[in-house]
């Protein structure tokens, strides 16, 4: 059985991928607007319901996962979303070279792989290094939405984003409830109808 989307042939956002200083976003989005990133867009149901809502947001989604990433830059294409881009890259080794000081209006990392195992912990991306890169290419009032099903993982990357100087609204360590204007993903629709629990984090850059 086939797990996920078939691998489409053609690379998303290859044309990304080479360079050395940030695009002139402006130019590849024909024209100004909020500038948006979201970490591992994974199957991509939150960037397409998110950049539909949001017409006036240039989107850029970053996906390690080449099927995914090719999928949804297929999907956004057929949907006619033209604020919406797509790069199938390990985010952490792009971003610094895709986004400038101060750029970011949001930043969205939403149920980010748990990595359970010790060995395999060196490839979560909240390190306390990223958090403060993340900060830096954050313009004044950006905001960082983080949600997760894990709530050792969302205690730990809520502390490392705090303590990398994102401030929390509601005080440090706590959880935000749902909005219900919130785009939910595939997954996190799930949890809404099963009840089940999810930890959400709305902090800002002050």
């Amino acid at each position: 059985m086939t797990r996920g989307p078939l691998l489409r042939p053609e690379p998303a956002g290859a044309e990304f991928l080479t360079l050395l200083t940030p695009p002139d976003w402006g130019t590849i989005f024909g024209g100004a607007g909020p500038l948006e990133l979201e970490l591992g867009s994974g199957a991509g149901a939150f960037a397409l319901g998110y950049a539909a809502r949001h017409p006036a947001v240039r989107y850029v989604a970053i996906e390690w996962r080449k099927k995914y990433a090719r999928e949804l830059e297929h999907r956004a294409r057929a949907r006619g979303l033209t604020n919406l881009r797509v790069v199938e890259a390990d985010a952490r080794a792009v971003i610094p070279r895709l986004f400038a000081p101060g750029s970011l209006s949001a930043i969205h990392l939403q149920f980010p792989d748990p990595w359970w195992k010790r060995a395999h912990r060196k490839r979560a991306i909240l390190t306390p290094a990223f958090a403060t890169l993340l900060l830096g290419l954050a313009a004044q009032g950006a905001a960082f939405d983080l949600r997760t099903d894990v709530r050792s993982r969302a205690e730990e990357m809520l502390a490392t984003l705090e303590a990398a100087g994102w401030h929390n609204p509601l005080g440090p360590g706590r959880f935000h409830p749902a909005d219900p204007d919130d785009v939910p993903s595939s997954r996190e629709r799930r949890y809404l109808e099963t009840g089940e629990p999810v930890y959400r984090a709305r902090l800002v850059k002050r």
